[in-house]
Order: C-alpha cells, then sequence, then structure tokens
C-alpha cells in the first residue's frame, strides 16, 4: 500500500489545475489516470515534429466572458488569436443548392495558440515527474479505518489518501467507479444525471495546402441540413497550417470512417468548391468511443448543454475528505475550458486548506 496526502482521479484539464494548484502551496499530490494519455476531452492532433496542428476536441474560449481563461493564459504564458470568421458562409440543405449568406458571428470568441493542447503541456509541465500516473483506472473508494480514503485500481496497489478529487466525467464515476456507502443515494443519483459535455460528438479536421476558401471571400463556415458535418469552421492557424474542422451529425452507430471520410470530402466540395475535393489529411476522432470518457448514458441518450447543477458537486463530502472537480461542476462555464480551470483550481483550494488546517 501507499500513501499520499492528495489523489486526484482524473488527469483531464480540472485534475491536471488541481495538481498544479496543490503543487503551488507546497502538497504533494497523486494523479491517476484511467487512459494511456492525458488531458481528457483536450487531445491534439500532432505533426511529425510534435507541433499542434489541430484541435481534437474543445477549441474555443471567450475571454471578454471568461475570466477565468485570460486570468490562467497569463499565468501559464499562453496566448489567444481570433476565430477566422471574415467573408460569407454556407448554408447547405436550406435550398437547393448550397448558398453564400453572410452570418452573425460570435462576439469574443478567441482560440488558445497554438490550440487547447498546450494548456495540458503547460499544466503538466510544472508538475514533479512521478506526479502522474497513466493506465491507472479506479474502481473503488473506501473508507480506511483510519478515516482516510482508499483508491483501488485493478493490477495497482491501494493507494491510501488524506484528500480525494475525483475530476473524472461524473457519469463515468457513477457508472464505473464504487464510492463509499456513506455517500448517499442522492449523490449517486445526481453524479448519473450530469452529461459529459460533448462526450458522444465526433469532430473531424481537414488540412489543405492552403486555405483557398478565403480566397474567394468565405469564412469556411458552413451550416447544414444535409450532413455528415452539421456545422465547419475555419480552423486554420495564424502562422499557416490551413484547415478547417466540423462537427459531425452522423449518429455513433453509423460512423463508419472510410464512408464518413468520404462523405466529408463531398459535402465540403459541394460548399466550398474543387480545391475542398483534395485535402492533405482527414482525421476523425470519435469521442463516443472513448471508454473513460462517454458514459453509456452519454451514448445513448440525447445530447444536453451543460447546466450549472446543484450545490452538492461541490461540497466536500465525507468530512471534506472528498471532492469532485470535473468541468461539469463548475458554477461558471459548466462542461467548458473555463469550467475546468475554475473546478480544478476551487477543489483544490479546498482540499488543501483542509490539509492545512488538519497539520
Amino acid at each position: 500500500m501507499t500513501e499520499t496526502q492528495l489523489a486526484i482521479i482524473g488527469a483531464g484539464l480540472a485534475g491536471l489545475t488541481a495538481a498544479r494548484v496543490a503543487h503551488e502551496t507546497g502538497i504533494p499530490s497523486r494523479l491517476l489516470e484511467a487512459s494511456d494519455r492525458i488531458g481528457g476531452r483536450i487531445d491534439s492532433l500532432r505533426s511529425a515534429g510534435g507541433g499542434i496542428v489541430g484541435d481534437l476536441g474543445p477549441t474555443w474560449i471567450w475571454p471578454p466572458f471568461q475570466p477565468g481563461v485570460p486570468r490562467w493564459l497569463e499565468k501559464l504564458g499562453l496566448d489567444t488569436f481570433e476565430q477566422y470568421d471574415h467573408g460569407e458562409a454556407v448554408l447547405d440543405g436550406f435550398a437547393d443548392g448550397p448558398v453564400r449568406q453572410p452570418l452573425p458571428g460570435q462576439h469574443g470568441m478567441a482560440r488558445i495558440a497554438p490550440g487547447p493542447g498546450a494548456l495540458v503541456d503547460a499544466m503538466a509541465a510544472a508538475l514533479p515527474d512521478d506526479t502522474i500516473q497513466t493506465g491507472c483506472a479506479v474502481s473503488a473508494i473506501h473508507r480506511h479505518e483510519d478515516g482516510r480514503l482508499q483508491i483501488e485500481a485493478p493490477g495497482q496497489p491501494p493507494l491510501l489518501a488524506e484528500r480525494v478529487l475525483i475530476a473524472a466525467p461524473l457519469r463515468i464515476v457513477a457508472e464505473r467507479i464504487q464510492l463509499p456507502p456513506e455517500v448517499s443515494p442522492q449523490l449517486q443519483d445526481t453524479l448519473g444525471a450530469m452529461p459529459t459535455w460533448m462526450a458522444a460528438q465526433a469532430k473531424a479536421v481537414i488540412r489543405y495546402p492552403r486555405p483557398f476558401w478565403r480566397e474567394s471571400g468565405l469564412s469556411g463556415r458552413i451550416a447544414s441540413r444535409l450532413g455528415p458535418l452539421f456545422e465547419a469552421h475555419d480552423h486554420t492557424a495564424p502562422e499557416g497550417g490551413a484547415a478547417l474542422f466540423g462537427f459531425v451529425a452522423t449518429p455513433p452507430e453509423h460512423r463508419d470512417r472510410a464512408p464518413l471520410r468520404e462523405a466529408i470530402i463531398a459535402q465540403l466540395t459541394r460548399c466550398l468548391g474543387p480545391d475542398a475535393a483534395l485535402p492533405s489529411e482527414v482525421v476523425i476522432h470519435d469521442w463516443a468511443e472513448e471508454t473513460w470518457i462517454c458514459a453509456d448514458a452519454d451514448r445513448h441518450g440525447p445530447p444536453e448543454h451543460p447546466r450549472v447543477g446543484p450545490d452538492a458537486l461541490r461540497a466536500g463530502h465525507l468530512d471534506g475528505r472528498l471532492w469532485f472537480c470535473a468541468a461539469e461542476t463548475a458554477e461558471q462555464s459548466p462542461g467548458l475550458i473555463e469550467g475546468a480551470l475554475l473546478a480544478g483550481e476551487a477543489a483544490a483550494r479546498a482540499a488543501v486548506q483542509r490539509l492545512q488546517g488538519a497539520a
């Protein structure tokens, strides 16, 4: 059996933020991640040299309305740039053929340079080398006889922790992690009822030699009733690397890669012209296939927009030893990048305060 002051389950952005906050206050932590990578819903398409060339998960932030984001970006030394939205959009399936038309933009929409993956990299870079353990799928948390929490994961020695933060998606926790019996049935029901934002979504990144759509006065934005992408946007980086990205409308059970790829290229060619038929790369990331992101309830239920959950999601449990801090627990921007930052930060500060008070 090993021991730690603070254990954090889930190495997505919320868990990494919590570990970073704890580290800065002098509290060591163990960060347990079930999958073979860190970042959670943030994943990046990278070049052969390791540079970020596309976002396979979230892309946008809204700094004027999300004060937690610029505060953390400044702390981490990261910059932003405007989402390209100059020119006309294309409406697809609203008339006999594609229609070019201006669409209202979203004020304040921006992107992180070179992508949200830089947030993950920067958070992790500040942590001691032995903080993060991937491939560690927590299956149960028990109350030890001395009051501490004992974490069980198949193939791993038990981990005894003074405080535990759960940064995994709430529905994954409800479906796959056995919590101590002292956790109320009402809280268990609350966890299962909180959808994981974009968990069953598939996203496509389509790279091109040049942003040809801009040359013809198009923004790269598409709104479609025909699909397979129900919307698409310019995804070109400021320093180059022309690309589009789109959200896939096809249900999870029909997302066969090869026909989906061909249908995406056909749609983009229909909407943007013959240059769209010659992409340099098409990458489809199906989040519904992510075992530790998409719960059964997310995969088979209707998509739901994040909502602010009940206070129990932000409160300490088991005498302040157990806290939840997935992005969906946040009071502001639940499910989004800011929500992950704020939730991880708040839970870590609460746990650290308890640890320091008990010292």
